[in-house]
């Protein structure tokens, strides 16, 4: 090709190209459909969703990934991703409310095993944080007036379209500044906030995989604070319910989708997307591509020519460090939660109560130390056939700790994880699952990896520390424009990881799109 598309080779021309069927790739298409650009999205695998979909197994249909969205809200309080998928795509879904935030278990916590259930609602959280942590009222209370702030000030900024004013921001949110560079443990040392407090109000951080020392506050802040005012909430058929929802909506808008379809290759010229190559050797013309898939991949595998990858780009991806994958154990039981005595939806279990010790616990194929499990039933109680549950175990590793395994070893190495995975949840929360199972699933970053291609099988995207989180990379966003025409969405763009973020992400690179194609189309 030489960097030229020769015409007799061009198979369709559209206004823009999503590359990945993954969240921020659907609401991507689904974003450029709806404001009329011809769009095609390309996916892969042969159904929508990525991570977001649901595999069946026996007469279960288990949820490879979700464990609940943030900021999503009920109708009368929608949140932003509510907000995003019902009033501006226009999907029509059911959602579920989860039943409480998460149950937090720490069987060797100083003092004493720590063991707590806390609610959704503000008053209501903080309430029950005093109760189990007298005199932690004031801490707590500040701690979520400054993640409000911080909150308040995202909503801003996104307002604002870029053009916000410095001394508003200033004078209006100080805390959100003030905080900027801190990690969420300089926050809870600035409070005075106590330890046991502290274990309490951080479970959810497995959820941005990188431990209270290092994690960005801001980032942690906002995510706390909409799980906690906005409650959260699953789809009612897995997450393949919402995401071949999507699919339909987007060809309801006019675009088009075609599955069993890879791009090879993001064709550049002279710094600007020119076009993308199929998999099946077809050229699609476009000056527009939004990819769902890693910098890491888009820049050593598919811009070509290589000469079109800036060094700048390589270097850019390189300083970050790409975030976990996953270890998952989806079982099948044969009996009700109420028969096994599993009362909540979510658990945290973190066998040490150093959050950094599990962080990097979580680079080594040992017994896990941390895991986060999903009885499913309890938020969706007819989720699977009567008198039986589904229950699925959840802890992080490094793709890289896997290399060394080698294929005549890899089936005993996930089965004995699997297996001290479930002593530990036995153990900890005082039942007896393993009698019970009828159905067993292991995925483990190599699954993750084949499934979807992600870079190590990462199930995050890079890890958000306090220069690399979510308001560095809105400051830096023109400048890591590297090629135009060229925009991503998915774990790894600026929003950070997770579910509510990936959606969000596409939304955003769809409007950077948009106005990037109506520039250019004035200049013609």
């Amino acid at each position: 090709l030489g960097g030229e598309i020769m015409s007799n080779s061009i198979k369709a021309e559209y206004d823009a190209v999503v590359v990945g069927a993954g969240n921020g790739g659907l609401t991507a298409a689904a974003t450029l459909a709806g404001k009329g650009l011809k769009t095609l999205l390309l996916e892969q695998h042969n159904l929508p969703g990525g991570f977001a979909t649901s595999f069946v197994r026996g007469r279960f249909e288990f949820e490879p990934s979700l464990h609940e969205i943030s900021d999503f809200g009920p109708p009368d309080n929608k949140g932003n991703v509510r907000m995003l998928l019902e009033d501006r795509i226009g999907l029509d879904v059911e959602w579920v409310e989860v039943p409480e935030a998460y149950r937090l278990i720490i069987p060797n916590e100083q003092g004493g095993r720590l063991d707590a259930v806390m609610p959704f609602g503000e008053e209501e959280f903080i309430a029950k944080l005093e109760e189990y942590v007298p005199g932690s009222r004031p801490s707590v209370t500040r701690f979520i007036r400054l993640c409000e702030e911080v909150v308040d000030a995202f909503n801003y900024l996104a307002e604002s379209k870029g053009n916000y004013d410095k001394k508003a921001l200033v004078r209006d949110y100080p805390g959100f500044l003030k905080t900027a560079s801190y990690t969420l443990q300089d926050v809870l040392d600035a409070l005075k906030m106590p330890y046991r407090a502290q274990k309490i109000i951080t479970a959810y951080w497995c959820y941005l995989g990188v431990g209270v020392k290092e994690v960005s506050f801001t980032i942690f802040g906002a995510m706390f604070y909409k799980y906690i005012t906005k409650k959260a909430f699953i789809p009612r058929f897995r997450s393949h319910g919402y995401t071949t929802a999507l699919d339909m909506k987007i060809r309801e808008l006019g675009g088009d989708i075609q599955y069993n379809t890879k791009v090879n290759r993001i064709l550049v010229r002279d710094g600007r997307v020119e076009g993308v190559e199929t998999s099946h050797g077809d050229i699609i013309k476009t000056n527009h591509v939004i990819t769902n898939t890693s910098p890491h991949t888009v820049y050593s595998r598919l811009i070509y020519p290589k000469s079109e990858v800036p060094e700048i780009a390589l270097k850019t991806c390189n300083a970050r460090k790409v975030g976990f994958s996953g270890f998952v154990v989806y079982l099948g039981l044969d009996k009700s939660p109420e028969e096994l005595g599993i009362n909540e939806y979510s658990y945290f279990i973190y066998s040490t109560p150093d959050t950094n010790d599990i962080y990097k616990n979580f680079g080594r194929l040992t017994r896990p130390v941390g895991q986060a499990t999903v009885c499913l039933n309890n938020a969706i109680p007819d989720c699977s056939p009567k008198g039986t549950s589904i229950v699925y175990l959840t802890t992080l590793f490094t793709g890289d700790c896997w290399s060394g395994v080698s294929p005549r070893d890899y089936f005993n190495v996930k089965n004995k994880l699997a297996e001290d995975m479930i002593d530990e949840f036995e153990k900890v929360v005082g039942v007896n699952i393993r009698d019970s199972i009828e159905e067993i699933e292991v995925a483990t970053p190599a699954t993750f990896a084949n499934y979807t291609g992600a870079f190590n099988g990462s199930i995050y995207g890079y890890e958000p520390v306090p220069w690399d989180s979510v308001l560095p990379r809105m400051m830096t966003m023109n400048d890591e424009k590297y090629i135009k025409g060229l925009e991503f969405c998915g774990g790894f763009a600026f929003r950070c990881h997770g579910y509510s973020s990936s959606l969000q992400s596409g939304e955003t690179a769809a409007l950077l799109t948009y106005r990037d194609f109506m520039e250019v189309k004035k200049s013609e």
